[in-house]
């Protein structure tokens, strides 16, 4: 019998072919290998399924769901349904894990198994500001935000959470709300080996950013 991966790792994507390949990388390149990965594709136009399939046939524990676009938190939704890991969690695929990423966390999950909800721990390049989720005029630090994809969630919890809502933004920030109001056992840590790129200008946080930019000195 095929045993249960201690990690599920969703990678949902949207015409980031020119990006995923430095993600994958990134996951195969992990000092831990006890891990699955689903790719969730929200219905790309661009060459994504090709740069995805060499992996498809070289590693089966790399699957691949293309489905209608529904934007990120219902993608990211469909990849926690596919999952069979222990914990979930996610790696957009236009970030990149440090190499020591899914060991650091194991270790802190092995060794407290109460811990539901880990979160926590990036480097983040780029633009260091995204707009307020409360009040799209307002800029707030990265450093001061929730980053979805540093989260690792004990699966059965994930499903009681009902994963993530569809909403504009702030999904990530909303779920470790909920989460928190659930009385879900977290732990955060600082270890920053999670590689967060914003420098990617048709981000929607990017282009939030842009527009807000220029409205204020058309203002």
């Amino acid at each position: 019998m095929k045993s249960r991966p201690f990690f599920s790792v969703v990678i949902a994507t949207f015409n980031r072919g020119d990006l995923i390949t430095k993600a994958i990388e990134s996951l195969l390149s992990q000092t831990d290998n006890d891990w699955e990965a689903i790719i969730v594709d929200d219905d790309s136009n661009d060459d994504t399924y090709c740069m995805v399939s060499p992996y498809l046939e070289t590693y089966p524990r790399i699957k691949y769901i293309k489905k209608e676009h529904s934007g990120e938190a219902m993608t990211k939704n469909a990849g926690i349904c596919s999952s069979t890991g222990k914990y979930v969690t996610f790696l957009d695929a236009d970030d990149e894990y440090d190499p020591f990423h899914l060991e650091s966390r194991k270790a802190i999950l092995a060794s407290d198994p109460s811990i539901e909800f880990l979160h926590g721990g990036a480097s983040i390049l780029g633009n260091q500001f995204v707009p307020d989720r409360f009040d799209l005029q307002k800029q707030v630090s990265l450093s001061e935000c929730t980053l979805g994809g540093t989260f690792f969630i004990e699966r059965n919890t994930l499903f009681k959470l009902r994963g993530f809502k569809n909403i504009f933004l702030g999904a990530d920030a909303d779920l470790l709300d909920r989460a928190t109001d659930a009385g879900v056992t977290m732990k955060v840590t600082d270890l920053p080996t999670y590689i967060y790129h914003h420098e990617v200008m048709d981000s929607i946080t990017n282009m939030l950013y842009t527009d807000l930019q220029h409205g204020n000195k058309r203002g």
